[in-house]
């Protein structure tokens, strides 16, 4: 029992944790009220690389953590025309986002700063990210969404 408690322990503190959506701003990759693990120490090790899914404290009420993918990152630069993202020039191609998904939102060329990253829901028309509160500060940044685990019939690796 002891063992299996610090095992537990162990593996939450330092490697997964699971999480809950609130909210549809990453749909269709995750529905509000899904259930899935973050990965710790993915970023302890790794790099943030575009278009990982991560976990964050919000910028403005660190009690809030945030579900979103990263788009930009430090010394990228990035504009919005109409909803069409181009990072150092070209234009992402993001089939995460479906058609009927999209926005018509648009954002002056900015450069992100070092040790920050630009983050955007999928569903953007609904998403509240980094075009309303900003480049998110890596140390805000946990976790890497790694795996729906409920409800079962959406379980799968997050990509």
């Amino acid at each position: 029992m002891i063992i299996s408690v610090a095992v537990s322990t162990f593996i939450i503190i330092f490697l997964y944790q699971p999480v809950r959506v609130e909210g549809t701003s990453m749909l269709p990759m995750l529905e509000d009220q899904d259930r899935l693990f973050i990965n710790k120490l993915a970023y302890r090790v790794g790099s943030i690389q575009r278009g990982d899914v991560v976990v964050f404290l919000y910028p403005h009420d660190h009690q809030k953590s945030y579900i979103k993918r990263v788009i930009g990152l430090p010394g990228d630069t990035l504009r919005i025309d109409h909803g069409r993202v181009f990072v150092n020039g070209k234009e992402l191609v993001e089939k995460y986002v479906p058609p009927r998904f999209t926005d018509d939102r648009s954002l002056p060329e900015t450069v992100v700063p070092q040790h920050e990253y630009f983050v955007m829901g999928d569903h953007r028309s609904i998403s509240s990210d980094s075009r309303d509160f900003g480049p998110v500060n890596r140390e805000l940044i946990y976790g890497k969404a790694a795996f729906v685990y409920w409800p079962v019939e959406q379980a799968g690796v997050v990509r």
